[in-house]
């Protein structure tokens, strides 16, 4: 979540609706209350992701955060999972690994309404099947949008190559850090010096 602060709120500025969700969702549902049992989150943040949601409410930008999750023991290959919904308190110690059904039904129907869709980073632990089908699922609303779809970062790119679909992408950016400082307002020095010409 730290380089994505910036990144968040400049686009709150610029759209309808944001899905968050992979890791930095837990930062979010951590700080509404509700228990992540071992899941990543960074606490230092926790203020972040309130302001963040106070400033979307107040430019009338959906913030969509996941409503269920598949939890597992230990991260691992074929490790025995559940689903559950994230106010669910039962996930005691186990660890979030990808969004769950519902919320990848939510996330790609407002994908699918959408005009232009920019992502960057997983659902979950997408390199370790199962736990890839919210990737994939978000990968493959991505390619069926009829606008522009725009995927940046190391991890994106892998995922909508692993879910077949990178051919139907807009434009891919392999060139994570830089399309983050981009899409966080900055200037780059390549893009300034084009636009200098």
């Amino acid at each position: 979540m730290s380089d994505k602060i910036e990144v968040i709120e400049n686009l709150l500025g610029k759209v309808d609706a944001l899905c968050v969700g992979g890791a930095m969702a837990y930062t979010f549902l951590k700080s509404r209350g509700l228990a992540i049992g071992r899941s990543l989150v960074e606490d230092d943040k926790l203020d972040a992701a309130r302001q963040i949601t106070g400033h979307a409410h107040d430019r009338g930008v959906k913030l969509a955060l996941p409503t269920d999750h598949v939890v597992v023991e230990r991260l691992e290959a074929g490790a025995p999972h559940a689903t559950l919904a994230v106010t669910d308190a039962s996930i005691g110690d186990r660890i979030g690994v990808d969004i769950g059904p519902e919320t990848i039904a939510a996330f790609s129907a407002l994908v699918a309404s959408a005009k232009t869709v920019v992502w960057n980073g997983p659902m979950g632990v997408f390199e370790m099947p199962p736990f890839d089908a919210g990737t994939n699922a978000l990968a493959r609303a991505v390619a069926a949008v009829k606008g522009t779809t725009i995927v940046g970062g190391g991890d994106s790119v892998s995922a909508v190559t692993k879910a077949g679909v990178a051919d139907r992408i807009t434009h891919i950016s392999t060139g994570g850090g830089a399309s983050l400082e981009f899409l966080g307002g900055r200037s780059l020095p390549g893009v300034a010096a084009l636009e200098n010409k």
